[in-house]
């Protein structure tokens, strides 16, 4: 299998890992030779709820027994999509009521940009210097780092970027602006929260000049951060919320998330304004809703802040001078150079724990565990990586 990974399948790095999994339950990964890796990423913040929870492949099995695709989206009232929307209706507020379902954090994102200039009429775009919100054109556009995206111009012009935390560029969201575009936790560039201050700037700037908040919670929602949405723990409502990875239970899922007034330009003038072929598919949202009613019930996101603490606590006491950015379970830990990094990647993953790093801090490791991570995983996962920091 190895040979024909490499001979048919596209790369996208000189360097992948290569390794072949074969089951996944948990936390927990098995590989073709029968070792265990104890996944620290959660296939970068989509396996929140952990790899093949039972009530998810239930889920699934029971709609994939009833039908999956039926129809482009929208023509036909299926009801995986309406139970999946009415659910999360229920828990966000009353002007986040209208749900869009895609295939994707990038679909959502580039629907979102639609959306915006469709209902404000106006051209201007705000993003953030190293945000990442996707790879396609659009998402490339509202993209901050230059390096990632050079050699892909020409792309969407009157798209402009701000810094994070920085009040001083907020002069630049304007009568103009049709829309901010902002993570709550900058994931790509190394975790980098939004000051609670700052991010209330943002909304209150926004309501000014009547440019829509659209909050970027693809990485940041279902349960990540300690709250079932980051936007909760800056006491802000945006004006459009997108959703993707955990969102959809460990399926293709996305979606863009606003108010009844806001939605509904897009069903005129022109009609079909934003269509989707496989977006909403029934079988993701079956396990999105599946996934949906566990976050609900069972409340777990509420465990990830004294689990996020204890982790760090063990690394800090192991490791003083250890620079460790975090928002709940997502976590950087800064060392000097990416080639160090390279290295305890390397190394975890000879004892058995998936790291990674981040886009646009190659020099900060990833790790954003699932939220159902026991205290004993995360014990052995911190000192696996507490042996390869010590060694570099």
């Amino acid at each position: 299998m190895r040979d024909e990974f490499f001979h048919f399948l596209a790369q996208t790095s000189d360097e992948p890992l290569a390794l072949e999994f074969v089951s996944a339950d948990g936390c927990w990964m098995q590989a073709l030779d029968g070792k265990k890796y104890l996944d620290l990423i959660s296939g970068i913040s989509v396996s929140n709820l952990g790899h093949n929870p039972s009530f998810v492949v239930d889920a699934v099995i029971s709609q994939a027994q009833s039908y999956d695709h039926l129809n482009v989206y929208g023509e036909y009232i299926l009801s995986p999509q309406v139970k999946l929307a009415t659910s999360l209706a229920n828990i966000l507020p009353k002007n986040l009521s209208k749900v869009y379902l895609v295939n994707s954090g990038a679909e959502a994102v580039e629907g979102a940009m639609k959306l915006s200039k469709r209902y404000t009429g106006r051209y201007k775009i705000i993003g953030f210097n190293n945000a990442y919100h996707g790879s396609t054109q659009g998402a490339l556009s509202l993209m901050g780092n230059e390096e990632w995206k050079r050699h892909f111009r020409p792309l969407i012009p009157n798209i402009f970027h701000i810094e994070m935390n920085n009040f001083d560029d907020l002069y630049m969201i304007d009568k103009y602006t049709a829309a901010v575009f902002m993570e709550p936790v900058m994931g790509e560039a190394g975790i980098i929260p939004a000051d609670y201050q700052f991010m209330k700037a943002v909304r209150q700037k926004c309501s000014e000049v009547g440019a829509l908040l659209v909050l970027d919670e693809i990485q940041t929602g279902m349960g990540r951060t300690g709250t079932m949405f980051a936007f909760e723990q800056y006491d802000i409502v945006p004006d459009i919320l997108l959703l993707a990875k955990a969102f959809g239970g460990g399926y293709p899922l996305g979606a863009f998330i606003s108010s009844e007034d806001i939605m509904s330009s897009l069903s005129y003038n022109p009609p079909l304004g934003h269509i989707t072929t496989f977006g909403g598919h029934p079988v993701s949202c079956a396990a999105a809703l599946a996934s949906l009613n566990y976050l609900v019930d069972s409340k777990i996101y509420i465990q990830v802040p004294e689990k996020e603490k204890f982790f760090i606590d063990k690394l800090t006491k192991a490791i003083p001078n250890l620079i460790i950015r975090h928002k709940g379970f997502l976590i950087g830990i800064e060392l000097q150079s990416f080639d160090i990094v390279k290295k305890v990647i390397k190394g975890a993953i000879n004892e058995g724990v998936i790291v990674d790093w981040y886009m646009f801090s190659s020099q900060t490791i990833r790790v954003a565990p699932p939220l159902i991570i026991s205290y004993d995983e995360l014990d052995f996962a911190a000192d696996v990586l507490i042996r390869q920091l010590k060694n570099i």
